[in-house]
């Protein structure tokens, strides 16, 4: 070090200073401007680089929020559908029940109701043969009793007799 104190010239340095001082507003009026905007340009592209990917992010969380809200919709709706379709199952079984009860009750009224002519007309039938059965006999009877004189006279006296009793 003691030797370049020793060989220093004022000239040469003053001549280093101002071509130091040239490069240094050569350098800052045509690379320093471009390098700073090339510089700040880059970090406004980074800035708004990373508000994009904030901004689809927050897009992102937006999207699966209504998504989730649309599936929880959708499983609600399947649901009332499912539920809605239990009761049309049930309400429609109840029906076939009630009306094959109807249906059973109206086939045993109208069998009994059948059973009920079916009976009526058989002892009318029964009525119209003890009937007639009685009066076949009774006049078989009434011939035999009434074929002798003294019987008839029996038979009226007998008659009257009854008449008078009641």
């Amino acid at each position: 070090m003691e030797k370049l104190i020793n060989q220093f010239e004022f000239g040469l340095f003053f001549w280093q200073i101002l071509i130091f001082v040239g490069l240094i507003l050569l350098l800052k009026k045509f690379a320093w401007k471009p390098i700073l905007d090339a510089v700040n340009e880059r970090e406004e592209g980074i800035k708004n680089a990373l508000l994009s990917a904030e901004n689809a992010r927050q897009e992102m969380q937006n999207l699966q929020a209504d998504n989730q809200r649309i599936l929880q919709e959708a499983r609600l709706e399947r649901d009332n559908m499912l539920k809605d379709a239990r009761e049309m199952k049930e309400k429609m079984v109840a029906d076939a029940k009630s009306e094959a009860q109807a249906q059973g009750l109206k086939m045993i009224e109208q069998a009994k109701s059948a059973i009920e002519s079916e009976k009526n007309a058989a002892m009318a039938e029964l009525k119209l043969q003890v009937s007639t059965l009685s009066l076949n006999i009774a006049e078989k009877l009434l011939k035999d009793e009434l074929s002798n004189k003294e019987a008839q006279t029996k038979l009226v006296e007998k008659m009257l007799g009854d008449v008078k009793i009641n």
